[in-house]
């Protein structure tokens, strides 16, 4: 399908609306199959890659068996790959776009190896907005809480957010990537890549190194992390290790869209498909409003929390993260993630600092921003 075909979307309505409303607060049942119920190695090491992260103690299991864990854990975004809701699942108003936008984290413990995983979840709010990038829009937020299913051990707790637009408004009267559809596409030379690559050479992963309490100063800036440049092959590894939340092949694709209709948006040759091909078509995302085919939103999300775990060493432990999208991250952006301690103190008798994280691409357009609670060891 080229750029200049028009078809019409569903609408967001005062029916739907309200028909939603009436779910705030009620256990959701019967979720959908997530991607992972287990903490399996492989489950982990996959979800790990997708981001681009290798730390040892989440992909070598002779390395992590030296460390206090005594065997390989879960880094605290793998939990994204256990809840199909808090990953951007959403309930209502069938056929209207939903945009992931943002997550608020609390960690309880950490998730060992091989630990199944139970969730609760449920419909927490609804917010309407009038929104540059389509007019009205809808925040959905879910809250799902995380379990060890054998103990019942609360593992982590977290809202996450979707906006619902309407994918006509979007594409015809968004004005939020005006001038970033009117460009040319953006073609880098080596010397601009290897500007930006620096980065990965540079990449410390702290590791068995403990970053004590005692060591750390409000001010104190962390190191630059880089993500790109941005790809559909890149966007394809995260959905590996994800999961995805409407994948499906062949017969398992016809059921979800029979039960969810509004799940399969025919394609150029008229067959139903799913929505997330957004992330992988241009085409189809030109006509949803964004700037082109771009990044998982819990994917960003994932990369936050990479840059804090490899600055907190073994030996740190991620109590709260939150992240909130600002843009598309289209096929081309590099992005650049910095961060700042702005506050140290001891709550509980555990030592805590404060991170405050911004992420921006190459032309210094804001992606992301984000906060982060560590509990760091004492000397």
């Amino acid at each position: 399908m080229n750029q200049t075909t028009h078809r019409e979307f569903p609408k967001i309505t005062q029916e739907g609306l309200d028909d939603l409303r009436q779910r705030i607060g009620k256990k959701i049942e019967n979720t959908v199959e997530p991607w992972c119920y287990e903490a399996t190695r492989d489950n982990i090491r996959h979800y790990a890659h997708g981001i681009g992260d290798d730390n040892p103690l989440w992909c070598d299991p002779d390395y992590a068996k030296t460390t206090r864990y005594g065997d390989i854990i879960a880094l605290p975004s793998f939990l994204f790959a256990t809840s199909r809701i808090i990953s951007g699942y959403v309930g209502g108003l069938p056929g209207v776009h939903a945009m992931w936008s943002g997550a608020d984290w609390t960690w309880e413990k950490p998730i060992a190896r091989n630990t199944e995983i139970a969730t609760e979840a449920w419909l927490k709010d609804l917010v309407e907005h009038d929104t540059r990038f389509a007019g009205r829009a809808v925040q959905q937020i879910y809250h799902v809480d995380f379990f060890d299913a054998k103990s019942g051990d609360k593992l982590a707790g977290a809202d996450s957010w979707c906006f619902r637009t309407e994918r006509n408004h979007a594409s015809q009267k968004g004005t939020k990537y005006t001038d970033v559809k009117n460009r040319e596409p953006r073609v880098y030379t080596q010397e601009e890549l290897d500007s930006f690559t620096k980065y990965y050479e540079q990449e410390e992963i702290r590791g068995a190194t403990p970053r004590y309490w005692d060591d750390v100063t409000e001010g104190e800036a962390l190191p630059t992390m880089v993500k790109g440049p941005m790809t559909v092959t890149g966007f394809i590894a995260y959905a590996q290790g994800w999961g995805g939340l409407y994948i499906r092949a062949n017969k398992l694709a016809w059921q979800l869209q029979q039960k969810h209709p509004g799940a399969g948006i025919k394609n150029r040759f008229g067959i139903p498909d799913c929505p997330e091909r957004v992330h992988w078509e241009e085409d189809f995302a030109l006509e949803v409003g964004a700037p082109g085919a771009y990044d998982y939103g819990p994917e960003r999300c994932s990369w936050l929390t990479h840059h804090i775990t490899n600055w907190m060493g073994d030996d740190g432990f991620l109590r709260q993260a939150k992240c909130q999208v600002r843009r598309h991250n289209p096929e081309g952006d590099i992005i650049l993630i910095n961060g700042e301690v702005v506050r140290k103190y001891e709550e509980d008798g555990k030592y805590l600092v404060e991170i405050r994280q911004q992420a921006v691409q190459q032309d210094e357009e804001l992606s992301a921003i984000g906060s982060a609670i560590v509990e760091l060891p004492k000397r």
